[in-house]
């Protein structure tokens, strides 16, 4: 079986130091862990190699013996049975605290000061934009709905705000299970991580915890806004029983345009230019997305080629000026012609002389050269 370099899971230099081992351990964790992959095996298995890394790297002896022996080395030095050794399970679990805080309502808080509500305070909303409203900016009328925390039990779900210790974790907020010398700890599933549990409901609430409220207000959408962008709306969301509230986010989703096409601040359209018009050459007016624009078409100009007007694409929404908008060519033929046509057409064919006729002088060298192939 294949060993995999601790130093490769964590993406880190042989040289790091702990600071960036540890920051490079949250970014892992976080996107390999369990509650935020239900179900996924693969992502379950590098949550706990990513684990093992770090509990090897973050502490000194364990790293030397690495170094020199590989992980062969570890258990060969009586480290199975050492669990999380140095700092022992107290520095994973503030590892935790500081990334999933939030996420679980524990912000950073010790045990004795996990949230006792079950709802998150951020809230998330999609907002849909018509293609000019995100270009140009817009009000728009938001309705949406918060929680806030059921006042008979205060946000506990629990009759008059009762709860006892949670029999699955034992009101530790987390459930451990081992694998060879490494532990590993999950949020409990059963509490949610508060440690505690619900004996009988809260009939206001059903044992929810929170009540909705259905709220509206209007929003400033800034010029140049993209689809799939976020906009936050400070202490617009949940509010948790001691009042603290979360913020609303306003997930945007743009509607396609019937011409224009856009790419981050770059509009693409296409002008179909009649083929007699190429050949001409000339000037023609044009849509752009404050007004008219004046195309300058090259005589010869070829099919899908593209003319850019500088900063007159989308506003930058960070503030980095405007990008372009870029006009493709596509050259109209005329999918029929009548006898007029088609006498003046040969007219002007015949007009050109040789020049009409390029293809001649390449064919008869083709020819040649095929000839002698089977001479």
């Amino acid at each position: 079986m294949t060993e995999i370099d601790y130093y490769e899971l964590l993406e880190v230099s042989r040289d790091a130091d702990k600071s960036t081992i540890k920051k490079a351990y949250r970014k892992m964790a976080m996107k390999y862990h369990p509650d935020k992959n239900p179900g996924d095996h693969e992502a379950e298995e590098s949550f706990k190699a990513v684990n093992e890394a770090y509990q090897v790297l973050s502490d000194e002896d364990k790293r030397s013996i690495y170094d020199r022996y590989g992980k062969a080395g570890l258990e060969g030095h009586g480290q199975r049975s050492s669990g999380f050794g140095a700092g022992g399970f107290d520095d994973l679990s503030s590892v935790f605290e500081d990334m999933f805080g939030s996420a679980f309502g524990g912000g950073g808080r010790s045990s004795r000061q996990r949230k006792s509500y079950n709802y998150n305070l951020d809230v998330a909303v999609e907002v849909q934009l018509e293609f000019n409203e995100a270009i140009f900016g817009c009000k728009k009328e938001i309705d949406y709905k918060y929680k806030t925390a059921c006042k008979p039990c205060k946000g506990t779900g629990a009759k008059d705000g009762k709860l006892s210790t949670c029999k699955t974790c034992a009101g530790k907020g987390q459930v451990h299970s081992r694998q060879g010398f490494m532990t590993f700890a999950q949020t409990c599933p059963t509490c949610q991580g508060s440690g505690q549990a619900v004996n009988t409901s809260c009939k206001k609430c059903s044992g929810t915890g929170y009540d909705e409220v259905k709220d509206s207000f209007k929003v400033d959408i800034p010029e140049g806004v993209n689809d799939g962008m976020r906009i936050r709306v400070s202490n617009k969301g949940n509010i948790a029983p001691d009042g603290t509230r979360g913020d609303l986010y306003l997930q945007i989703a743009v509607n396609d345009d019937a011409h224009f096409v856009r790419h981050d601040d770059d509009i693409y359209y296409e002008a179909p230019i009649f083929f007699t018009q190429v050949a001409l050459g000339g000037k023609l007016k044009i849509p752009g997305l404050r007004g008219e624009l004046e195309l300058d078409i090259p005589i010869g100009a070829k099919d899908k080629q593209q003319i850019t007007f500088r900063g007159e694409g989308v506003k930058s929404v960070q503030g980095h000026g405007k990008g372009n908008l870029i006009v493709q060519i596509k050259i109209e033929y005329p999918k029929d012609i009548n006898s007029e046509q088609k006498e003046l057409l040969e007219k002007l064919q015949e007009s050109f002389g040789v020049e009409s006729k390029p293809h001649e002088t390449s064919f008869e060298g083709m020819f040649d050269k095929v000839k002698k192939w089977f001479s």
